[in-house]
């Protein structure tokens, strides 16, 4: 009978100790989740944004940027080189000094700059950027995850993308030859992004 017992306190230890070692490697996983840059997208709805390998196409290339903004209007021309690894900005100015540096890798993201406050957050630019650039279908999968719900198609003769959160039209992404413009419906925003996509 001692034998037994033993036996049985030996199997309930193990079994507790696979227990152990399961939950935590489970909210070591979960941890590791939570860590992933993110931004909210619409209110108390947020979207993780997608790690570097989604990339539609790698670009490298000049582009200028064109942002309304609560009235005001902003110009800048950046240097975007962006593929499976991540994606490097830089900002420069009119005379091509730079200005500043945003990247991202899937372990992170880093923000120099001289001019721009520290209070910019650059998940919103890589948000962005990730709309525009990234493989529709991962968008369509992280969207959905997300609570959101994705189109990508052409509309009278354009390639559009729209994001929704239930019937409202959150960001509107309009693709034309050289330029893109993309309306943020939701935060009162538009980008003009003009370059050799």
């Amino acid at each position: 009978m001692n034998f037994i017992f033993r036996n049985l306190r030996k199997i309930n230890l193990v079994f507790l100790l696979i227990t152990a070692v399961f939950c935590l490697f489970s909210c070591a996983t979960n941890m590791q989740k939570d860590k992933r840059p993110f931004i909210w997208l619409a209110d108390r709805s947020k979207f993780i944004l997608l790690p570097a390998k989604d990339i539609e196409k790698p670009l490298d290339g000049y582009q200028r940027i064109s942002a309304s903004f609560a009235g005001q209007d902003y110009r800048m021309n950046t240097w975007v080189k962006a593929d499976e690894n991540g994606m490097d900005i830089v900002l420069l100015n009119e005379m091509g000094a730079n200005m500043g540096e945003l990247i991202f890798k899937d372990d992170g993201i880093t923000f120099s700059s001289s001019v721009f406050p520290s209070s910019l957050s650059p998940e919103y630019i890589i948000a962005d950027f990730q709309f525009c650039f990234f493989n529709a279908s991962a968008l369509n999968s992280a969207l959905k995850r997300d609570g959101f719900s994705f189109f990508s198609g052409v509309v009278n003769e354009k390639e559009i993308r729209r994001i929704y959160k239930g019937d409202t039209l959150i960001i509107e992404i309009t693709f034309n030859s050289n330029y893109i413009v993309l309306v943020n419906h939701l935060r009162g925003y538009t980008y003009t992004l003009e370059g050799d996509f």
